[in-house]
């Protein structure tokens, strides 16, 4: 298997409402779609977000969609700066994500907090090195 991951689908519950936090909340830059479309995919660095119907999701890969309890699956996203960190998280705070575990020193060495998205689904935000640099 090539070692890389070309897309990550979430499954989510209202897709309008998911494509309001990651296009307009977060600022992603969305792929054009028909507004009927079941599905928004979204252009990252080396590559990309998708957005489809839990349901459906579920449907397709023959699991059940019973949605209980944690997944245990985060996405990490990297910043530059500890500011950066603390800046992203009330970013999506505002865009209507919920601040799971504000900023804070890591036990590994960086700095970094979590935020969910409308669904749940689990984003860290990290900044990997400490440094003199805030």
């Amino acid at each position: 298997m090539d070692p890389s991951i070309s897309l990550v689908t979430l499954g989510v519950t209202d897709l309008e409402e998911s494509i309001r936090f990651y296009r307009d909340g977060l600022g992603l830059p969305m792929q054009d779609r028909e507004p009927d479309a079941d599905v928004a995919f979204f252009e990252l660095e080396g590559t990309w977000l998708s957005l489809y119907p839990r349901e459906l999701l579920a449907e397709d890969a023959i699991v059940p969609d019973d949605g209980s309890g944690f997944a245990g699956v985060t996405i990490a996203h990297n910043v530059e700066t500890k500011a950066a960190v603390d800046d992203v998280l009330e970013e999506a705070a505002e865009a209507g994500g919920e601040l799971v575990k504000p900023a804070a020193d890591t036990f590994w060495g960086g700095y970094s907090g979590y935020f969910a998205d409308p669904d749940g689904h689990l984003w860290e935000v990290a900044y990997p090195q400490l440094t003199d640099e805030n």
